[in-house]
């Protein structure tokens, strides 16, 4: 690959425990919704790669899992994921909230942090929700305990201190060549993405256990030959037959919302009307089964 000089790049990590602004940071970079953005934890499953090229950078981010301690055998290859990301990475954003008291998962995340050489950015992030004499405090509780080449307080949710964070990867990222076209925003696929909006809407539709028992599965995206009309065919998997009965609601109500409220976005994503329909169907215990891990992609 041609190098132009001055012109850098590079692949920038994102890790964090879980619902501390990761997805939201990196969505306000890209200025595109990449990542499904939620109020409850554990809501990115895989590590999905966002791409921001400007005419003097490509920064090449790594939207991980938060990091946690799980039962399940998915949270396993949730953190493993996560983790497995900072080996590749040219620089790494640790993203924390601004309190004081460092956690069981930030002390495990730290720990992760002392094994490797790339250079660490402590991100405290939501400053929007605290007075800004609270964010010193919150720098010293971490300093000493990993060595991190500068704090930087930013609001993924407001913007505040975005602009400056970006200048400073920039800044901090070797020379290099632009690894993919200019009009990349990311790697995954089209049906990746069609089942993150519709897992989106579920999340944002239920409670308690239903989230986190929820994969869904994008059979066909197949566009009519008159071209007017595409037809989108998805499996939602749920571990329960009494989750199910909740996900397709009486006389399937829910269901029908979940569908009403992703087919607006389904369509601005792939341009054209859409046709969708929903299954539900019961995987049972699917995030302790390797065979169906394997099967959703998750291995």
């Amino acid at each position: 690959m041609q190098v132009t000089k001055g012109f850098k790049s590079g692949y920038v990590a994102l890790i964090g425990r879980p619902n501390v602004g990761k997805s939201t940071l990196m969505n306000r970079i890209l200025g595109e919704k990449l990542s499904i953005v939620t109020d409850k934890p554990q809501t990115t499953r895989n590590k999905i790669l966002g791409i921001k090229t400007t005419p003097r950078s490509q920064i090449l981010f790594f939207d991980t899992p938060g990091v946690h301690q799980g039962r399940h055998r998915l949270n396993e290859i949730m953190v493993t994921s996560a983790l497995s990301s900072l080996q590749d990475a040219d620089l790494i954003l640790f993203l924390i909230e601004p309190v004081t008291d460092v956690g069981e998962d930030e002390a495990f995340i730290l720990k992760k942090l002392g094994e490797v050489r790339t250079s660490i950015y402590l991100i405290i992030n939501k400053i929007d929700a605290i007075r800004k004499d609270r964010i010193l405090p919150v720098i010293e509780a971490y300093r000493g305990r990993i060595s991190f080449e500068e704090a930087i307080p930013i609001s993924a949710l407001t913007g505040e201190g975005v602009a400056q964070l970006e200048e400073m990867i920039v800044r901090a990222l070797p020379e290099g060549p632009s690894f993919f076209p200019a009009e990349s925003i990311t790697d995954v696929s089209q049906r990746f993405m069609i089942a993150e909006m519709i897992r989106e809407k579920i999340i944002l539709r239920t409670h308690r256990e239903i989230p986190y028992a929820v994969t869904v599965v994008v059979d066909a995206v197949k566009r009519r030959e008159t071209g007017a009309l595409t037809d989108v065919e998805a499996v939602i998997y749920v571990e329960k037959d009494s989750q199910k009965g909740i996900l397709i609601g009486s006389r399937g109500a829910m269901l029908k919302e979940i569908g009403s409220q992703v087919r607006p976005e389904i369509e601005a994503f792939l341009e054209g009307k859409v046709f969708l329909r929903l299954w539900v169907k019961v995987r049972k215990d699917w995030r302790s089964q390797v065979g169906a891990l394997r099967e959703f992609g998750f291995q």
